[in-house]
């Protein structure tokens, strides 16, 4: 993303001098200087013991942010983020920021960096997309502490009864690396351990970054952690992380990674980043901390759910809300053009071309999404069209009459390239919707109902979808889970983002296809089900030309191609 010239995202974050991050939190949110623990002049984590003086602070208005189904052609809804937030404050609003930290597979691998675009930037963006502030590394040292123990329980003896064939608790690193999807571990004799079967995941996969998001404060993340399911027994009883009395040490390795990190934007608008569950195989959405702490400082607070909104909403409204008590005010769907073209078969590279009835036979996944948020979840929204300079005032139109015949209101906006002003329009029409105070939360599928029934809930209501059918596999599995007395947890589904169905090429508002669930993973750390459908993994392999390959650094250390 480019302001529209030639400046590159580096370069225009080069141009603005950032604030020290002590005056972002108090001029923007009134922190006290001793609510922050420093990392440098512009990162700062809040620390606990302030934390702990919000529980009876009042709370802000929530906007979430989605999109349509992801398509090469790109959307924005990071940058769109960022843009109306600062769009908020050009109001007078006093708006935050809270936002998910960017993986390192997919900076070095198909996306480059995350931290935005153009004008609607989250800086310093070089330590945000990188080690950050060591919360990632925090929580792979952590998963495979526990991942060491199990080990290590079996080789001293296994008073537990543990059988290696059942270990489901896997090791974690932050790079996509498809040799570790599948190995074998403990070769060489008896005195490297008891040689098995066992696969890595992504950091961002790991049940332990889902817990780490939902986790309300320490002894919360402490109590999650005592409940993971890392084996089961010969008699198929399940082992706990308790029972491997690995909480307390987990725990301390997290105590500090716990609190959230706050950063600014180029307009120095307070950004709250912290946590980072993939959508597509986790729930896809930034820390309940971090929310809530936005939300007792500021009153209107922007978020982002992952990927399109069948996938991002869907969870952050039936795993986020649901856990954690939260309700959006409103939603802004990130849609674009290009992007509708695609879904109506323009192949990517003629995306540039006005074509005015592919942008309306691909308005009808735009579509899909707004009536499932307004149908489904009862959650109003607008439609932020992120303008691109080969965009037409035709085409732009379109969109617009479609969106209106919805009764929602698309919103042009020109963040990335004027940042909070272009954008102040969307602000506006996203404060309508929360003056008008019409949300009414619903989730798609009652707590109480079994594994089997919210599956077909999420893929009938949300997917469009026929039926739901499983692999001999997967139901093996979920009836396990189910005699292991875990069969009242909400799910999530590991699908494809790029359809509604569970075929990545079926574009557009696929309907009367069928969900093939292949596996059933526990998360009851969490508190929910995986469910993996398609050919979804959660270990990504890297591209043929990973963006890595394009990055550079130079004597001084300046860095160049990650964006």
């Amino acid at each position: 993303m480019t302001d529209g010239t030639t400046l590159s995202d580096m370069e225009l974050a080069d141009q603005v001098t950032p604030w020290p991050i002590a005056r972002v939190a108090g001029e923007a949110l009134g922190l006290p200087e001793e609510a922050l623990i420093p990392y440098g002049h512009h990162i700062a984590k809040v620390d606990r013991r302030w934390l702990a003086t919000l529980d009876d602070a009042p709370r802000g208005r929530l906007v979430l942010v989605t999109g349509i189904s992801p398509t090469p052609a790109g959307e924005g809804k990071t940058t769109t983020v960022v843009g109306l937030t600062d769009g908020l404050r050009h109001l007078g609003i006093r708006a935050a920021a809270a936002l998910r930290e960017p993986s390192m597979g997919p900076v070095f691998g198909m996306k480059g960096g995350a931290a935005g675009g153009g004008r609607s930037q989250v800086i310093p963006m070089v330590d945000i997309n990188l080690h950050f502030t060591g919360d990632f590394a925090a929580i792979a040292a952590a998963n495979n502490l526990l991942a060491a123990l199990v080990d290590n329980h079996v080789h001293h003896g296994n008073a537990l009864g543990i059988d290696p064939r059942r270990v489901t608790w896997k090791r974690v690193v932050d790079m996509n690396d498809r040799a570790l999807r599948d190995i074998v571990i403990g070769l060489g004799g008896p005195s490297n351990g008891v040689p098995r079967e066992e696969g890595w995941d992504i950091v961002v996969a790991s049940e332990l970054m889902a817990i780490f998001c939902l986790a309300t404060s320490l002894a919360d993340l402490k109590e999650r952690i005592g409940r993971i399911v890392v084996a089961h027994t010969h008699d198929k009883t399940p082992v706990t992380a308790a029972d491997l009395q690995a909480q307390e040490a987990m725990t301390i390795l997290l105590a500090n990674a716990l609190q959230p990190n706050l950063v600014q934007t180029l307009e120095h608008s307070p950004v709250f980043v912290h946590g980072g569950p993939f959508a597509n195989i986790a729930h896809g959405c930034s820390s309940v901390l971090a929310t809530r702490t936005a939300l007792a400082t500021a009153d209107v607070v922007v978020t982002e759910a992952g990927f399109g909104a069948d996938l991002g909403a869907e969870k952050f409204i039936d795993l986020k809300c649901r856990l954690a008590g939260l309700e959006p005010g409103a939603a802004v769907v990130v849609a674009t053009v290009r992007a509708l073209k695609y879904h109506g078969g323009v192949p990517v590279a003629e995306v540039h071309t006005e074509d005015l009835e592919a942008v309306r036979a691909g308005a009808v996944n735009l579509q899909r999404h707004l009536r499932n948020l307004r149908d489904v979840f009862g959650v109003p929204a607008v439609v932020a069209i992120n303008r691109f300079p080969h965009d037409t005032d035709a085409e732009i139109a379109l969109v617009r009459e479609i969106v209106h015949a919805e009764d929602a209101e698309a919103v042009e906006a020109t963040h990335a390239v004027d940042g909070g002003a272009g954008a102040a329009e969307l602000a506006q029409a996203v404060q309508n919707l929360l003056d008008k105070d019409e949300a009414d939360i619903r989730f798609c599928y009652p707590q109480d109902a079994d594994i089997v029934t919210k599956a077909e809930a999420v893929a009938l209501r949300v997917y469009r979808a026929d039926r739901v059918t499983w692999t001999a596999a997967a139901r093996r599995q979920l009836d396990q889970v189910i005699a292991d007395g875990y069969g009242h947890l909400p799910v999530c589904f590991a699908k494809t983002p790029y359809s509604f169905s569970t075929d990545p090429s079926a574009l557009g508002a696929p309907e009367h296809h069928v969900v093939d669930v292949r596996e059933v993973r526990l998360r009851a750390g969490a508190g929910f089900v995986v469910l993996l459908t398609g050919d979804v993994m959660t270990m990504p392999g890297l591209p043929r030309t990973p963006a890595s390959t394009t990055m550079s650094i130079d004597d001084d250390g300046r860095i160049s191609g990650l964006s």
